[in-house]
């Protein structure tokens, strides 16, 4: 087998992948990237067609950062989805998301800040909604190019005045294991299709964080949408975290809190594997994960595999973020 074909059951940690019946039939048809996916669609019906209708309207096309690859379809990108708290097949997020209700909806956001605030999400869609065309750099060695819509973190973090004191931001989805109510913040109640955490193989609800120079950078986005549409339940919705220079698990989803803090946060997938899955999870293709290479990856819609770019090719705009540090300790 060569390097950069991956093994089914070496896609996730182990144990996570022994709790999940797809990805034990998906290993019976192959042993790469590609095969797994194809083993997906196989096994999974195809998810509604009529789950988004919303358009967003107002949508600036930003010219900041060109990419000039190819954009992978909307069905590529609403079909073939990590989000562990619905399901463990990726072609099964969709309809185990389908009746996830998300309006109303709050994103509270305080810690080390001056004026901390709880944002309707109706609010938030007021603030100038850009296209931004980002790679999207899966750790499991697949990739898309997503036309996401949404607006710079750090006009949240501006509006919040963080303190000085301040150096990380963590966040925390959305997660509602059998019950709507929650006294933090103002949550959607209804049906939500979502697993247990024993199920999903991870600790729920998911946590993330990044410093918060990281955040406050203009690639950094909180997306509201893509393909000119409100977000789907499958990819986020109602908003979620993208950080295109990073694994695509950074980019965390349905986020309902943000918090500025003095501490490195904790991380839902340093938790469950801290050799596996640091803190940073830049795209370094000079970087292996302990099970396999990520010298290369599979855009999805394309046969063969294609060389995976440093900063997942951001390297331009972020890698001075990380001068003098050690890529390999800090991974």
């Amino acid at each position: 087998m060569a390097q950069n074909e991956i093994k089914s059951s070496e896609i996730t940690p182990e144990s996570v992948y022994l709790n999940r019946r797809n990805f034990i039939r998906a290993a019976l048809l192959g042993g790469t990237t590609v095969a797994t996916g194809l083993a997906y669609r196989f096994f999974n019906e195809p998810p509604p067609k009529e789950i988004v209708t919303t358009e967003i309207q107002n949508i600036t096309k930003s010219t900041d950062f060109p990419l000039e690859d190819k954009l992978n379809s909307f069905e590529d990108i609403t079909t073939y989805n990590n989000y562990y708290e619905f399901s463990t097949s990726k072609t099964g997020v969709a309809r185990a998301a389908q009746d996830f209700v998300t309006r109303p909806w709050t994103v509270e956001v305080g810690g080390l800040v001056q004026k901390p605030e709880v944002f309707d999400i109706e609010d938030l869609l007021k603030f100038e909604q850009e296209e931004r065309i980002y790679r999207f750099r899966c750790v499991e060695g697949w990739s898309m190019v997503i036309p996401w819509v949404g607006f710079p973190l750090k006009k949240i973090l501006d509006a919040v005045q963080p303190l000085g004191s301040a150096k990380y931001v963590a966040f925390r989805t959305f997660y509602d294991g059998g019950s709507s109510k929650n006294p933090e913040v103002k949550l959607p109640s209804g049906r939500n299709g979502m697993q247990s955490s024993f199920s999903a193989g991870i600790d729920l609800p998911y946590v993330e964080g990044l410093r918060l120079d990281e955040a406050n950078h203009p690639l950094t986005i909180l997306a509201t949408g893509l393909y000119g549409k409100q977000m789907p339940n499958q990819n986020g919705a109602p908003i979620r975290l993208i950080v295109p220079w990073k694994y695509g698990f950074k980019s965390i989803k349905s986020i309902v809190k943000i918090t500025l803090t003095n501490d490195e946060p904790p991380t839902t997938w340093n938790i469950a594997a801290r050799s596996e899955y640091g803190f940073y999870s830049n795209v370094n293709p000079t970087v292996a994960h302990p099970r396999w290479s990520q010298a290369t990856e599979r855009r999805i819609g394309e046969l063969g595999s294609r060389e995976t770019l440093m900063f997942n090719g951001y390297a331009d705009e972020v890698a001075k973020l990380y001068d003098g540090m050690d890529l390999k300790k800090y991974f």
